[in-house]
């Protein structure tokens, strides 16, 4: 049995769909453009420097969920499907993912985007498996907060983990393991696998994934 997992954001997406998601509910006039656009593109340089700190951007990222009902936001979603993110998903990607779905492998998309963002996508991309960020819930509305350990950096261990563990594995169950990410913050999991591989990668992974002698591809 192997284990396929891939980033979302700027791996399997030629975009980001958290960033996205922000400046759809902006063009919609949801958020406010001058309060929440700059925010955005400040916590967006953030994560790609590696300087993010992941409460405050999901106190930004989740409290809109919290303001409206959860059939109006699953309306805007698929709107939010159609104009932005099945632009994203290019050719490359899908094929990359049918192979690993074609030859067995467990696959899963693990995503520090929340999981009301990217459950869709992962159902677009036909992956069974999606480990993401946790809106908080109750009575099947979201609270504006998060739910357990951020699936970022480290928690995507930590939430692999539990996940694996919820199915009676772990790391040993798996002949051979893979983990597809564009990202800098993903260098805790891309050291965990057997099969690490750098994807579109930003500055720092490249250099990273050169001197480990690491894979690097593009899906562009």
């Amino acid at each position: 049995m192997n284990l396929a997992l891939f980033d979302l954001d700027n791996t399997l997406l030629s975009g980001d769909s958290d960033f996205e998601w922000a400046q759809f509910l902006i063009e919609q006039g949801v958020l406010d453009r001058e309060l929440f656009e700059a925010k955005n593109l400040t916590f967006y340089e953030q994560y790609k420097a590696g300087t993010l700190d992941i409460h405050e951007f999901l106190d930004f990222q989740l409290k809109p969920l919290s303001r409206h009902a959860r059939k109006v936001l699953d309306a805007w979603h698929e709107e939010f499907m159609r104009r932005k993110v099945r632009g994203m998903m290019g050719s490359a990607a899908r094929e990359l993912v049918a192979r690993h779905r074609a030859a067995g492998d467990v696959c899963v998309i693990i995503t520090a985007t929340n999981s009301f963002v990217t459950a869709p996508i992962a159902r677009e991309f036909g992956v069974e498996h999606l480990i993401a960020t946790e809106p908080e819930q109750q009575d099947g509305e979201f609270t504006g907060r998060v739910a357990g350990v951020p699936c970022f950096r480290e928690g995507k261990i930590t939430r692999l983990e539990s996940w694996m563990a919820q199915h009676g594995w772990n790391w040993d169950s798996f002949a051979e393991s893979w983990f597809y990410s564009d990202s800098l913050n993903d260098l805790p999991l891309l050291n965990k696998v057997k099969s690490p591989v750098a994807v579109d990668p930003d500055a720092t992974l490249r250099a990273h994934a050169e001197q480990q002698g690491w894979r690097v591809m593009t899906l562009r």
